[in-house]
């Protein structure tokens, strides 16, 4: 049986309104609820003595509890794993053909603070909290049984983990060998160990089709590409030429292998910069591009930078969007969850007027459908992204 906590009085409102988290505020602590392991499986009750389910406990984190289960007495053991995961992968195999998708998006497949993303054979975990940290070896047990994963590498080095109280580290949990991610019938390498996030960004899929449709015949400008993905896809699509800007030259060597395995490298340039430095001198010098997509890491890690974050994006969009040629494109995106879309939208059309551009906005765009949104936790909807048509 799982250890009883209490929410102190009043203070049930937001979990009874179905949020799936419980600040440490809200709970009634005591001794002996400060003493129990990070990770621990409890059941919340209000102080009315209404139910809540099971819930993941860390008594030193702000968010002290998360939901797992409406059952308060659900054994959280390998067999409630396996169905948990055996319902995330049944809905990607609706949404996928290929099994190259992320299979777990954490509260919003009722797996808080769990990141599973899938690359054929090869998986990548990143355990975000201390109930999923000590979950590991249930979660590995409930991979192999549903598909029998050849590679299972732990990306566990987010910053939020430090929230958690929990140490950084990247480890290889099952297997050896590399990864190999498809997408719109191309094949890019992936690095589990050494790459960015998880290795790929799953959620930008729908967007990079959706900007390759308009590059066909013309030149293209992808930055803070990373492995290419955006850049790949539109010279797939027929893009007459390709440059890929990133500042990590293993990225840009990651992009270049996908482009001479999808054979049109000739028609694809990289070139390591830092972006925004590249970008200033690129538009000082004249240059132009007929599709331009900017795709840059966080801007705000936290809720304080957001003010900053607003600058930043504004800032990017004056200088990509004097990079664009008349009648062009540009897509530009954000995955800081700290920046609501309203506010993004608006730096975005403050530096594109800056730049002195006319433009139209044709998309306002999230994460694809394997990144789905837990309907109480806006947090969870952090892509944000714009395709404009610039006269």
């Amino acid at each position: 049986m799982h250890t009883q906590i209490r929410l102190a009085p009043g203070a049930d409102r937001r979990v009874k309104a179905g949020h799936p988290w419980a600040f440490s505020n809200e709970i009634a602590m005591t001794p002996a609820l400060r003493a129990l392991p990070p990770g621990s499986v409890v059941r919340l009750e209000g102080d009315d003595g209404v139910r809540h389910g099971a819930w993941h406990f860390n008594p030193h984190s702000l968010i002290a509890a998360r939901r797992l289960d409406a059952d308060p007495e659900a054994p959280i053991d390998a067999g409630w794993f396996r169905a948990r995961l055996g319902a995330c992968l049944a809905l990607r195999e609706r949404l996928f053909d290929t099994p190259h998708y992320r299979l777990v998006h954490a509260e919003a497949d009722g797996l808080p603070g769990l990141i599973i993303d899938r690359y054929g054979d090869a998986v990548a975990i990143q355990a975000n909290t201390a109930g999923m940290e000590a979950a590991t070896p249930l979660i590995l047990e409930a991979l192999h049984a549903l598909f029998a994963p050849r590679l299972v590498i732990a990306r566990n080095d987010s910053a939020v983990r430090k929230l958690e109280g929990l140490a950084e580290s990247v480890t290889a949990l099952h297997g050896d060998g590399t990864a190999t991610v498809e997408e719109a019938g191309l094949r890019f390498p992936v690095d589990l160990l050494g790459g960015q996030k998880t290795g790929w960004f799953f959620d930008q899929r729908a967007n990079r089709a959706m900007v390759a449709r308009l590059c066909p015949g013309r030149s293209m400008l992808d930055a803070f590409c990373h492995t290419g993905g955006f850049g790949l896809a539109a010279a797939a699509a027929g893009a007459r030429e390709v440059t890929l800007l990133d500042r990590s030259e293993h990225a840009l060597d990651l992009a270049m292998q996908g482009a001479r395995l999808a054979g049109f490298a000739d028609r694809v340039v990289p070139l390591k910069a830092e972006a925004l430095e590249q970008l200033e001198r690129m538009t000082a010098s004249g240059r132009r591009f007929e599709v331009v997509v900017a795709d840059p890491p966080a801007f705000a890690k936290t809720r304080k930078d957001q003010p900053a974050a607003l600058r930043g994006y504004a800032k990017l969009a004056r200088l990509a969007a004097g990079l664009v040629a008349p009648d062009g494109i540009l897509f530009i995106a954000s995955c800081s969850h700290h920046v609501a879309p309203g506010d993004f939208a608006e730096a975005v059309a403050w530096g594109v007027h800056k730049a002195r551009r006319e433009c139209r906005i044709l998309a306002s765009v999230g994460a694809g459908p394997d990144h789905p949104v837990h309907p109480a936790l806006p947090e969870s909807a952090y892509l944000k992204g714009l395709l404009l048509h610039l006269a």
